[in-house]
């Protein structure tokens, strides 16, 4: 089954290869409505977060905004299919880079880079970011399918923008020797429930359970910190962005993995509320609260103050 499925995505993938870019971006676009209208448990989840993140809005202002984002996750998955084959000139048409702060620290670099990144937009586009940095070499975590076939078809389509990819279960050593080099720069996902082992860190005002990787890393490594986004521009057009360093440091002393998170959260925040429809919705984020309330309640927001302090962007 595994063998079957693997040939019968690499037909679809040779396909969409023949396709223009806002082409496939529509189709995407098309598929994702109809997941909206067909999935209901995470139509469910993501008006939830949703309504739980901006409890001002009306219940029609919700399903609206839920119903671009399944549009927007299908345009996203689309397009990184189609996107996974293109060569960095081509790439060049559809995606943009704006990261002053990776670029100021190339002349006489002697740290590696941690982006703590997220899933925001077409977020596999961030493994090409190294054409636009260049100087660095580019590497990121994952964790490996369950189906064989699958995960090799998916690695070798990832392995095509240069960066390398470390299965966060075998490649601890590889891992550690990437990050021994000045030139290293990591990504690794951060805006997903953590499990038992994450930070309690409130998101939005609200617990969650966060991964503490980046921090971990960072300062396991002496490493710069900042945070990664995939903006969406316009129809098959993204911009990469990455934040201001977040300290690692505070007077000479190592800051808490805790404090350091936090920041990297209300980085998240920032970008969320640019454009919520870019953001991934369908993940349970606030697994941690609904546990412990036992169901979903309307909870007030975080406070209006820190709302208009967020939605500011430079």
């Amino acid at each position: 089954m595994d063998s079957l499925m693997h040939w019968l995505l690499r037909g679809v993938l040779g396909s969409i290869r023949f396709l223009p870019l806002t082409v496939v971006a529509r189709i995407g676009r098309a598929c994702g409505m109809l997941a909206y209208l067909l999935d209901a448990r995470h139509r469910r989840v993501a008006r939830r977060n949703l309504a739980l993140v901006f409890p001002t809005k009306s219940r029609q202002e919700i399903r609206e905004l839920a119903r671009e984002n399944f549009r927007r996750i299908g345009e996203n998955f689309a397009c990184a299919a189609r996107t996974f084959g293109m060569s960095d000139k081509e790439l060049e048409r559809h995606l943009t880079c704006q990261a002053p702060a990776l670029h100021q620290s190339q002349e006489g670099r002697r740290r590696g880079t941690v982006v703590a990144i997220g899933h925001f937009g077409n977020f596999e586009l961030l493994a090409r970011i190294g054409h636009f940095v260049p100087g660095y070499r580019c590497g990121a975590t994952y964790r490996g399918l369950r189906q064989a076939a699958l995960n090799k078809l998916l690695q070798s389509l990832r392995g095509q923008s240069g960066c390398v990819f470390f299965d966060r279960r075998f490649d601890s050593r590889a891992l550690k020797e990437f990050m021994g080099k000045p030139d290293a720069l990591l990504g690794l996902l951060a805006d997903q429930h953590a499990g038992d082992r994450g930070l309690e860190l409130p998101l939005f005002g609200h617990e969650c359970s966060t991964s503490a990787a980046p921090a971990v890393f960072a300062l396991r490594y002496d490493c710069r910190l900042v945070t990664g986004f995939c903006f969406r521009t316009a129809l098959g057009q993204w911009r990469l962005e990455a934040s201001e360093e977040i300290a690692t440091h505070e007077q000479g002393r190592p800051r808490s993995t805790r404090e350091i998170m936090l920041d990297v959260n209300r980085s998240f925040e920032k970008a969320i509320l640019r454009d919520p429809a870019n953001w991934f919705w369908v993940h349970n984020r606030w697994k941690l609260k609904w546990k412990r309330e036992g169901r979903p309640r309307g909870t007030p927001g975080f406070a209006e103050r820190d709302r208009a302090t967020l939605a500011t962007h430079p």
